[in-house]
């Protein structure tokens, strides 16, 4: 059966998040710590979390935001180091489904790391919590798709802080909160995820 068919609650997803020491690997920056929650049918089955040490100083502002020092980075893998384990924990991409708020940012320094380690990327399915709740939830009923904005709205049981684990497990509720949501549009298999998404996505842009 392919993972589109299956419902949301059969799917596996890896929610993660990255905290970084800049806005984008073309600037020079890397990432500094990963987190990731295994979610299944409404529950948490796995967790990964781990420094990385980045190979240069951190910025004085990625300090201030993240509260990581670059003396928490010292004794960390490096990312070539830290990337097989953290493979094996997201498993199959034939299996798994990726999950991050602004994927895009995510993803980017993660296809960036596997290829600066020479590993090979798998080709995972990717959910954007930022995209999924533009598609949801009317201006109306939040004023921007900030996690901040979404983690409030949806009654997280965790405050976004910028540390990857807690923010992770922030966009966890969002994405069950999203769920529950696109649940009234009929959406219930990830097929119809994505079919939803590029629906709505097209008659935004008509």
């Amino acid at each position: 059966m392919s993972v589109h068919a299956l419902s949301l609650a059969e799917t596996t997803f890896v929610v993660l998040d990255l905290e970084t020491s800049g806005a984008a690997p073309s600037t020079g920056a890397a990432i500094t710590e990963i987190g990731a929650l295994k979610v299944r049918g409404g529950e948490i089955i796995g967790e990964f979390q781990s420094f990385v040490n980045p190979g240069h100083s951190l910025p004085d502002f990625i300090t201030a935001l993240t509260g990581i020092t670059d003396s928490m980075l010292f004794d960390a893998p490096t990312i070539a180091e830290i990337l097989p384990t953290f493979f094996e924990f997201l498993g199959s991409h034939h299996e798994t489904v990726l999950v991050a708020h602004n994927a895009p940012f995510d993803i980017g320094f993660l296809k960036a790391a596997a290829i600066e380690s020479e590993n090979i990327w798998p080709e995972f399915i990717i959910v954007d919590t930022v995209r999924i709740a533009r598609s949801a939830l009317g201006r109306d009923e939040v004023q921007d798709c900030k996690l901040s904005t979404l983690a409030e709205f949806f009654g997280a049981s965790i405050e976004p802080n910028h540390r990857a684990l807690d923010d992770a497990r922030a966009t966890v509720d969002v994405m069950h909160g999203i769920f529950e949501r696109l649940g009234t549009f009929g959406v219930s298999t990830l097929g119809e995820l994505t079919t939803f998404k590029r629906k709505r996505e097209r008659k935004a842009l008509d």
